[in-house]
């Protein structure tokens, strides 16, 4: 991970030494070709969706460049504290081809090139945009991995460049599915990156995707273009001239962990069922066990209200998982470690009971979708807090 960090911190400050060799008024020969490279998936988690970038190749200039929208702008000193906050500045680097497939034959990811069927005067004009927006002063943007992202923006240029020309197909769209369950086809479910990210994510996510949307993925940019046209002198043509595929690896499968959350979760939830079963015939409570439950689920809650109310993620706000990660859980589990508590403690948790049965409605009519691999702790809080709510009750 960190060589790969090293390695794309290189090609930025080559991109920023390099960029006045190549001047912004320099025009493309009509023998140039200007391509969309989709890659394949990789191995770590931000690989997962694949990759899209932009190629230039002119052989009477001798250029053969990629302009890359993915690379994360570690020069800005605030990087971490801005992610948090959802300023996720990334930048445009642009930088030898040859890089860049070396980089996927290393990581052993297909590699497919779409050569765009453009007029001298397009390929000029996508030219002079990438010029212009890799220089340093207009490299870095504001990313955001559904609508403004390596995929995206080779998207917006072709709109762009084309205009009207631009004959969009969206017969790639076979089934109307939500931004959440296209991410959930590229990251197994049954992962703790998933996991983590369907908690963190509202139901923005949840609304089916159009057409449009769907690009935020490579392969179905890659599709779309197979699929549109191109107008010229009054009549359409492919907008791919030409496929290659340049590296022929197959594609990595996503798989769940070794150590799965699902496994772990249930494992869980049933030694804390079978403790509450124990509580339960012996007319006891294990204020660990509530502590730990309350403690977690509020620290989660909290964790959302600030993602929610306090970012700038556009896909952080109404959060359902705030029913199960109620953020008062984090004071209420001090209040339980506690012999004698007071009464309204009992209504609290007829409370907690209530919100927990919204989830199912809320899952099955498709307002927001949860991790299935929830399930057994939805399942282990709904009878630990009936059991609360029943012994506190005496």
């Amino acid at each position: 991970m960190i060589k790969k960090h090293i390695t794309l911190l290189v090609l930025v400050l080559w991109s920023i030494l390099s960029f006045s060799q190549t001047s912004s008024t320099l025009s493309l020969s009509k023998f140039s070709q200007i391509s969309i490279i989709t890659s394949g998936p990789g191995e770590a988690l931000y690989e997962k969706f694949g990759h899209t970038a932009i190629r230039v190749k002119d052989p009477m200039l001798q250029l053969d460049l990629i302009y890359n929208y993915g690379i994360i702008n570690f020069e800005n000193p605030n990087f971490y504290i801005d992610f948090t906050k959802g300023f996720m500045k990334y930048k445009l680097a642009r930088y030898p081809f040859y890089l860049a497939l070396k980089s996927s034959q290393k990581d052993k990811r297909w590699v497919k090139e779409q050569v765009l069927n453009l007029t001298e005067k397009q390929k000029n004009k996508v030219f002079q945009f990438l010029e212009i927006n890799a220089a340093p002063k207009n490299a870095s943007y504001f990313y955001d991995p559904f609508f403004d992202n390596c995929a995206t923006k080779p998207r917006d240029i072709i709109q762009k460049v084309l205009g009207k020309n631009l004959v969009f197909k969206d017969s790639f769209v076979k089934n109307d599915l939500s931004i959440r369950q296209l991410m959930n086809r590229e990251i197994h479910p049954n992962t703790w990156g998933s996991l983590g990210i369907n908690i963190a994510l509202g139901s923005k996510l949840d609304k089916i995707a159009s057409p449009t949307e769907y690009l935020y993925l490579p392969d179905y940019v890659f599709e779309a273009l197979q699929e549109s046209k191109v107008k010229k002198n009054n009549k359409e043509e492919n907008l791919i001239s030409k496929t290659n595929t340049l590296l022929d690896f197959k594609e990595k499968e996503s798989n769940p962990d070794l150590i799965s959350p699902f496994w772990v979760i249930l494992l869980l939830s049933i030694i804390g069922i079978f403790i509450t079963y124990k509580d339960y015939t012996k007319n006891k409570r294990s204020k660990w066990l509530d502590f730990l439950i309350l403690f977690i689920t509020g620290i989660f809650g909290v964790l959302i209200l600030f993602l929610w109310f306090f970012t700038n993620h556009s896909t952080a706000p109404n959060n359902f998982n705030f029913l199960w990660a109620f953020a008062p859980n984090l004071v209420i589990s001090f209040v339980l470690l506690k012999s004698n508590l007071p009464k309204w403690v009992n209504l609290y948790f007829k409370m907690t009971l209530i919100l927990l049965s919204l989830i199912p409605l809320i899952w099955v009519v498709k307002i927001q979708l949860f991790s299935y691999t929830l399930i057994p702790f939805f399942i282990f809080l709904g009878i630990r807090y009936w059991f609360l709510q029943k012994t506190l009750n005496r």
